[in-house]
């Protein structure tokens, strides 16, 4: 039950904090407010709400950070009293050792299958290239040795 109850509060706490982080502006919304940004038409008076609203954020983070290890702390200390019994679905009805092997423990051969004939047709032989091809480069001139001494 106490479990139930703070994980509404946890998660009601996570949506609080995504509205007012949302809520606040950054850093480059400053040098807007030289030009009239328009701060003294807030709500919250003449210096806006960023104090109000990173105190909240604040807040709501130092508890949400407590609840989430007050859960964790909850969670391993109510596990080691009472062990959780493991569901392994389908793999719980394999069992624990393999059965005896009888008779023959040799590997079956596989079956050899020939290839199916060449039916694939051969690509169709080329009228002419695709694309004119370029005209051979003259090699560059060997560099001179510099004159004079």
């Amino acid at each position: 039950m106490l479990l139930s109850i703070l994980t509404v509060i946890y998660i009601l706490l996570a949506i609080g904090m995504i509205a007012l982080i949302l809520m606040q502006r950054g850093a480059g919304a400053q040098a807007g407010s030289g030009f009239g940004g328009g701060a003294s038409a807030t709500v919250f008076g003449s210096r806006g709400a960023s104090n109000f609203l990173s105190k909240t954020t604040k807040w709501l983070a130092i508890l949400f950070f407590v609840i989430s290890l007050g859960m964790a702390w909850y969670a391993t200390h109510s596990s080691s009293q009472t062990p959780a019994q493991q569901d392994l679905g389908l793999m719980g009805q394999v069992p624990a050792t393999p059965a005896a092997a009888t008779g023959n423990t040799a590997v079956p051969a596989v079956p050899v299958q020939q290839a199916p004939a060449a039916s694939v047709p051969a690509a169709p032989a080329q009228s002419g290239p695709a694309s004119p091809s370029p005209a051979p480069q003259p090699a560059p001139a060997a560099p001179q040795p510099p004159s004079g001494g």
